[in-house]
């Protein structure tokens, strides 16, 4: 296990922790022209099922 040989002083620490920001998901429009509702990429719509340009659907499974 990995184990620091020096305490980082708070200025390191807190340069460190400002890097960490949130980012808002990238969201993309549905193939499917009736829907057109906007979801995750790469992953099937969760209100029609379509993924991607394919004509086939898919079931979406709720839980």
């Amino acid at each position: 296990m990995a184990v620091p040989k020096r305490k980082m002083s708070r200025s390191n620490t807190r340069h460190r922790r400002a890097q960490w920001k949130t980012q808002a998901p990238t969201l993309v429009t549905c193939a499917n022209p009736a829907c057109r509702e906007k979801h995750l990429p790469h992953t099937a719509c969760p209100s029609c099922g379509q993924y991607g340009p394919r004509t086939a659907r898919r079931q979406v499974i709720e839980s």
